[in-house]
C-alpha cells in the first residue's frame, strides 16, 4: 500500500459545518481508499492572497491506497471553497 497526504486549505469564512461537510464530501470520492488521519491546523495567514482571500483553513489528511482515484483531483479542482490542494506520495 502507497501512503499519500492530502491537503486543503479551505476558504475562511466557511462554518465549522460546512467545512465538516466539504472534507465529508471529499473522503466520499476516495473510494478504495483507507483514510489514516485527519488533522485539523485551524486558520493561518496566506503567504499571499488567493482568491482574494488572507487567510487560510488548512486539513491535511493521511491516506494509503494502491492508487488514487484519477478523477479526484479534478473534483477537487472544481469545489469553490478550497482555495488550494496538495497530493503528494509520502514514504
Amino acid at each position: 500500500m502507497r501512503k499519500y497526504e492530502l491537503v486543503l486549505v479551505l476558504n475562511s469564512s466557511l462554518s465549522a459545518d460546512q467545512r465538516k461537510t466539504l472534507v465529508e464530501t471529499v473522503k466520499g470520492w476516495l473510494k478504495g481508499v483507507k483514510v489514516n488521519k485527519e488533522e485539523d491546523w485551524g486558520q493561518k495567514a496566506l503567504a499571499y492572497p488567493i482568491k482574494k482571500e488572507k487567510i487560510g483553513f488548512y486539513i491535511v489528511l493521511s491516506l494509503e491506497a494502491e492508487t488514487m482515484p484519477s478523477d479526484m483531483e479534478k473534483r477537487v479542482l472544481n469545489l469553490d471553497n478550497v482555495l488550494r490542494h496538495l497530493l503528494v506520495r509520502t514514504k
